[in-house]
């Protein structure tokens, strides 16, 4: 299961089934779950934790010392959660001391050749960021969202839930739950309807959200104006919950 020109520290942690590629370098203080692969040419640096079922291709390096100027060579961390693919050439560094000290990834997770996650980003499940995507350090990514190829979003950004970014889009500010930008600068273009229907979600979702995304995006009201509206009606969903909290959690802005 592990190739003989493979180089693992003695003070790596792998599970019995756990297969490595040729030239494959994995570093002190790595954990590696059971079902996981690990192609050739990849170097996996500590301390890093990875779940169960990950599969990583050739030239591959997670784990890594952050790109951070201020990192001075402090045991930072990354966790990665289980069923996640990493293609070709993908990168993923650890956290910073100025931060939480970890990057975390979550669970059934696709990232595409050569994309980049910074130090200190935190990953919701069942991400996609397509080829060559890219986030800056800490940025927090909601779960279901899909970054497009070719799109690079600012440090400290946060992208809420089920949004959908558009290839090439350059991201500087915050984006709401739900909605769905491209461009450089992005723009919103409308609710993600219709990735949320492939989810299964309900037609009076669906609708409830296209008019709170209404409310805030294509009225004249100002954003507080608006939340104060939502808030205030009688019965709200979970769904226009997260939308309402991605809007209250801002800190870069919105992008409009």
């Amino acid at each position: 299961m592990i190739h003989p020109s493979a180089i693992i520290d003695p003070d790596a942690r792998l599970a019995d089934d756990v297969e490595i590629g040729p030239f494959a370098v994995i570093g002190a203080n790595v954990e590696i779950g059971p079902g996981c692969v690990i192609g050739p040419h990849t170097v996996i640096s500590g301390p890093t934790r990875i779940g169960s079922h990950n599969r990583i291709f050739q030239f591959a390096s997670i784990g890594e010392e952050c790109q951070d100027r201020k990192y001075r060579g402090e045991p930072t961390r990354l966790e990665i959660g289980d069923h996640n693919v990493f293609r070709e050439g993908v990168t993923v560094h650890r956290g910073t001391v100025q931060d939480h000290g970890v990057t975390r990834i979550g669970s059934h997770g696709l990232f595409m050749a050569y994309a980049h996650v910074a130090h200190d980003c935190v990953i919701g499940d069942h991400v996609i960021m397509a080829n060559q995507a890219t986030l800056g350090g800490h940025v927090h990514i909601g779960e279901h969202v899909i970054l497009g190829g070719l799109s690079a979003v600012h440090q400290f950004c946060r992208v809420g839930a089920y949004a959908m970014c558009g290839g090439g889009s350059i991201i500087t500010k915050d984006i709401a739950a739900f909605v769905m930008i491209s461009g450089n600068p992005a723009a919103t273009h409308g609710l993600n309807a219709e990735g949320m229907k492939r989810r299964g979600f309900e037609a009076e979702v669906v609708s409830e959200l296209r008019r709170a995304y209404r409310l805030v995006f294509r009225s004249q009201r100002t954003l507080n104006q608006a939340l104060e509206e939502l808030e205030q009606q009688g019965e709200r969903s979970a769904w226009l919950e997260l939308f309402i909290d991605s809007l209250k959690t801002s800190s870069r802005g919105l992008t409009r």
